[in-house]
């Protein structure tokens, strides 16, 4: 009895290793192409202040703004020209401080039942299309689906995800970009950088390595993450 018990215990773990090296083998294969992403027709376009349709860019395209600013939003017509207001204002006062900064403003209206991509795109009629565009999605992709929208959208060397709620200060972003360059030199030319509210009493900055091999650096004060793009 014991040797058959000895077996089925051996034979159990030769299944279960033989299990995980196929997992391993799968996940391996399949997350080393990115899925590609899915738009509706509407979702190919944006449109101009003048109300005319345009066609997005890709994020494969060269990239022609330093910072592209990416903002997911559901159903935040009363919370967002709180925010936009107040990144506008920083990002317009540090262009005249330095006529070659370049930005752009992404909404991303996440299949909002409200106003919220009227709201946004009364800033694209203020500032003009090449800084505040708004992307309408026909139906809610969830806050992850929002982002990779606005991301694959994006003309920026660095892309800055910024919540609509303006739970942050948006100064605060010049935080995250020390955070990011002091990870230089950057494996393969990309980094990522994350902020959390959680540090405010901390002065200290967390840096961990990725999976992917790239670096994660956790400044104080700020809620958003930023990616090195080429």
């Amino acid at each position: 009895m014991a040797p058959l018990l000895l077996q089925l215990a051996v034979l159990g773990a030769a299944l279960a290793a033989a299990a995980l090296v196929l997992i391993s083998i799968v996940a391996f294969t399949t997350a080393t192409k990115m899925p590609a992403l899915h738009r509706h027709e509407e979702e190919k376009f944006f449109l101009n202040a003048k109300g005319q349709k345009e066609t997005l860019p890709s994020i494969w395209d060269s990239p022609t703004k330093q910072l592209s600013v990416v903002v997911p939003s559901y159903n935040e017509e009363k919370r967002l020209p709180v925010m936009m207001d107040e990144a506008l204002s920083y990002l317009e006062k540090r262009q005249k401080r330095d006529p070659a900064f370049t930005y752009e403003v992404i909404v991303v209206d996440d299949g909002s039942k409200d106003q919220t991509s009227k709201v946004a795109f009364k800033y694209c009629q203020k500032y003009g299309s090449d800084k505040v565009r708004v992307i309408t999605l026909v139906k809610n992709r969830g806050k992850g689906g929002a982002i990779r929208m606005g991301i694959f959208s994006s003309r920026g060397e660095k892309i800055l995800m910024a919540d609509a709620d303006g739970a942050t200060k948006f100064p605060d972003v010049e935080k995250l970009e020390k955070g990011l360059n002091d990870l230089q030199p950057w494996p393969n030319q990309m980094a990522i950088a994350c902020g959390s509210r959680a540090h405010l009493e901390k002065e200290s900055i967390a840096q961990h390595k990725c999976s992917f091999g790239g670096l994660i650096s956790q400044p104080v004060f700020i809620g958003s993450i930023l990616y090195g793009r080429h």
